[in-house]
Formats: structure tokens, C-alpha cells, sequence
């Protein structure tokens, strides 16, 4: 096997250090790495040196909510198509939305997802168990035995839909503690946003478009975290967007209820002002909000409120959203442009005292404590395993959709000027990606 010796990294952006993987592991660092690599060339190791003196060292990014498409949506994305993309983007690890066709709501879907993520080798797969049979909102679907699966299912969710009835959301609440598992909810009142195409405003007025307003995702929020406080369970958010949205978590977590609530890139950038043009790259569920709720999700971000990034990874193929707004599919890529979008936000933000290791807590440390995934997330140590990404902080890139990796080019950051660039992410101490592009396992689905 090809090990890896990796020449004075900044880890978390501070300290520069070497680092020598092998046998899927962090295998020595420091002075060791060097050691190390010498005694397993001499042995006949293959070892193949990286020059990351300009570079950032993180742990691989994990993503908690991204959708594959597979099974039933092959032309919009696979899982192969989909990992990959991820590798691209700093990712080693991504949980796969159960909204597909069939519904991730038995064992042998979930385990379906799962062993094409492993046969891919791109990254790891995660499935997301739907909280309902077929999102109808009707019954449970099978928690337990998805739990209990290959798949080791631990977060559920119905998102694309609301787990809109109180009753329902209380007894999968209640269930998913048996396995410490979690329910994330796309808070969405359905009778609030019946045929709505965009954010609730002054933008929406002035174009004739129905709104979407905040109070639709405000109230199913203030609903369930109160009945995780009933019952005693874990709640996650998904994709939060609002100002009120982020007050309401803010004193849930005084409170001392168990919640956790995450942000997309796309919600931290852009607001209602980009669909003037009438443009369906930019229609979104939940859709883009105003330059004040922009704000307070970045400042939320920043004071630990907002737990995590994650990217909603929405690909659609071409006839899906070259038409007119109203018809277009809702929704964006973002597994190749997340980590530049926030070093934008963020990072580059004077406003915000936010650095690289806040990028490693929300973008890898966390989400994958949320979504229990033990081998992921981990320091960069040791004996820990070698899943990491090194990134050009310096380096900006323009987004070209065509050139994604992705299956679909469906992105709202076409043309525009991102900064810092992932040149290599390694998942279980192999190179899925060099020098910025992608290296295919021998006998991996490409």
C-alpha cells in the first residue's frame, strides 16, 4: 500500500508539522514522520511525498446532509458520482438524505446506499433513515431495524418534507433514544408555504412571487424543541435560515434542551436580492432569506448557536431547472464550493473572529459527532485514522460549472471567484484526491 509523508502542514492553520500516514492511520508526526518514512522505504514501502508548506491541514470534512439521488434519480446524481464530488471538495464522509426512489425506509435501502458508498471509494457513506414510510407523514418507518442494519443508521429524517404532525414527531422523538439516534427535521409549517416560491418580503412583492415566510420554519422549530425537552431526546435542525430561527435554538440551548442545528454555505452568502433575475439557481427550499437574517445565521455560526455547516447538496439535471422559476426544481450543489463559501463568510470575514480550527469544529469535528460517526472528525494525532484534507488558503479558483464533478451543474456560484482550494483529501490513509483532482480506487465505481 502507498504511504504518504506529508511535509510541514499548518495543522488547524497553527503549527506546521509533518505528517507520515500508513496502514490507514496517522502513523508518526514531526520529527517521527521523517524517521518513519525512511525505515518503510528501506523496506520496500512506496511512499510518496507532499510538499504542504503553504498548506492547511483539517480533518476530513463531513458532511450531515447531502443528497445522492441513488436509487431512482441517476440522471441527476449517483453515489459514485456524488462521493466523488465530495472528495473534491475536502469531504471523507457524507450522510445520504433518504428522499430517493425507493424511500430510504427499510434496512435494505439504507444497506443499498451504504455498500455503493463503500464500492465507490470515494468517501464514506452514511445513509439517512426516513422518519416516515414513504415521507408520507403517516407511520414510523422501520427505525429500529435501520438502526440495527450494515448501515448502522443513526440520523433520520423526512427532509425534502416536515414531520408536520406533532404526534408523529414526538413518538420518532421518543423511539430513536433507544439507539442514541437523532431526528433532523426540515421545519417547514406545509399550510404557511403552499405554492411558495420564495423567501416572504419586500422582493417577493415587487416580483410576484409567492413567499415563503420566516414564521413557516420558526414554528416547527419552536414545536420540536420543546417536544425534545418533553421526551428527553435529540432534535437537529436542518439548513436553518432565519433571524428568529437562530434565536429560538439560541434559548432552547440555555434552556438545556438537546438540539443542534446546522447552516448551508448558500445561506450564509446569498440573500432574497438574487432571484430579482428570476434565475431558478437561485430557488432554494429553504429559500434565500434577507441581508439581516444573513447576518444573524453568520453571527450564529460564529457563537457556537449554529452547530454545523452542511450543504444541502441538491443536484438536479438541466431540464429541471432550464425553465421558467415557478416550474424549476428547488435546490443547489455544494459539496465542491462548501468549504470555499465559508472560508468567504467566515473566515475571510474581519467581522467574525472565526479560523480554521472553528472550520474543522463545524465542518468535521461536530457533524460527525452529531451523526455518531466514531471514525470521523478525529484530531489530527497519532494513531488516529488518516482521514484529512490539505487546503491552499491562498489560492482562489472560478467556479465552472461544467467542471464540477458533480453529475449535475445546477450551482449559484457560477462564474464567481472562490477563495482557497482543496489539493488533496485522503479518506482511510488513501489519496482520493492530488493535486485538486480526483484518484480513482483500482476496481472503485468511477
Amino acid at each position: 500500500m502507498t504511504t504518504y509523508l506529508i511535509r510541514a502542514a499548518s495543522v488547524l492553520g497553527g503549527e506546521r508539522s509533518d505528517l507520515y500516514l500508513a496502514d490507514g492511520v496517522i502513523a508518526a508526526l514531526g520529527a517521527d514522520a521523517a524517521a518513519a518514512a525512511t525505515t518503510a522505504n528501506a523496506d520496500g514501502v512506496d511512499v510518496v511525498e507532499i510538499d504542504a508548506s503553504t498548506l492547511i491541514a483539517l480533518p476530513g470534512l463531513v458532511d450531515l446532509h447531502t443528497h445522492l439521488r441513488e436509487p431512482g434519480r441517476e440522471d441527476a446524481e449517483t453515489v459514485a458520482s456524488g462521493t466523488r464530488a465530495a472528495a473534491v471538495g475536502g469531504f471523507t464522509c457524507v450522510h445520504a438524505m433518504a428522499n430517493t426512489d425507493p424511500v430510504a425506509d427499510t434496512a435494505g435501502v439504507v444497506e443499498q446506499v451504504w455498500r455503493l458508498g463503500e464500492d465507490a471509494g470515494w468517501a464514506q457513506v452514511r445513509p439517512v433513515g426516513a422518519v416516515t414510510v414513504g415521507l408520507r407523514g403517516e407511520q414510523l418507518a422501520e427505525l429500529g431495524a435501520m438502526a440495527d442494519s450494515a448501515a448502522a443508521v443513526r440520523v433520520f429524517s423526512d427532509d425534502g418534507k416536515c414531520v408536520d404532525d406533532p404526534v408523529l414527531m414526538r413518538r420518532a422523538l421518543e423511539y430513536v433514544k433507544a439507539f442514541d439516534g437523532v431526528v433532523a427535521q426540515h421545519a417547514q409549517e406545509p399550510r404557511l408555504t403552499e405554492g411558495a416560491l420564495m423567501h416572504e418580503g419586500v422582493v417577493s412583492a415587487e416580483l410576484g412571487l409567492t413567499g415563503w415566510p420566516a414564521v413557516a420554519e420558526e414554528a416547527i422549530i419552536a414545536r420540536d424543541v420543546l417536544l425534545a425537552e418533553h421526551v428527553g431526546s435529540r432534535v437537529h435542525i436542518c439548513h436553518l435560515s432565519t433571524a428568529g430561527s437562530v434565536d429560538i435554538v439560541r434559548w432552547a440551548k440555555a434552556r438545556g434542551i438537546d438540539v443542534t442545528a446546522e447552516v448551508t454555505p448558500h445561506h450564509l452568502i446569498l440573500t432574497d436580492e438574487a432571484v430579482r433575475g428570476y434565475d431558478p439557481q437561485f430557488k432554494v427550499n429553504p429559500p434565500l432569506r434577507t441581508a439581516a437574517d444573513v447576518a444573524a445565521v453568520r453571527a450564529g455560526l460564529a457563537d457556537g448557536t449554529i452547530d454545523i455547516v452542511a450543504t444541502d447538496h441538491a443536484p438536479h439535471p438541466d431540464e429541471d431547472k432550464d425553465c421558467e422559476f415557478a416550474a424549476a426544481a428547488m435546490g443547489m450543489t455544494g459539496l465542491e464550493t462548501a468549504l470555499s463559501v465559508v472560508v468567504a463568510a467566515m473566515v475571510d470575514n474581519p467581522e467574525y473572529e472565526f479560523d480554521w480550527a472553528d472550520v474543522a469544529r463545524t465542518m468535521s469535528t461536530t457533524p460527525a459527532a452529531i451523526g455518531r460517526v466514531a471514525e470521523q472528525g478525529r484530531p489530527l494525532e497519532v494513531g488516529e485514522p488518516a482521514n484529512l484534507v490539505l487546503v491552499d488558503p491562498d489560492a482562489t479558483w472560478t467556479v465552472d460549472p461544467a467542471a464540477l464533478r458533480t453529475a449535475s451543474e445546477n450551482t449559484p456560484f457560477a462564474s464567481d471567484e472562490l477563495p482557497a482550494r482543496v489539493v488533496a483529501t485522503f479518506w482511510r490513509g488513501r489519496a482520493t484526491v492530488l493535486d485538486g483532482e480526483p484518484r480513482a480506487r483500482v476496481g472503485s465505481r468511477s
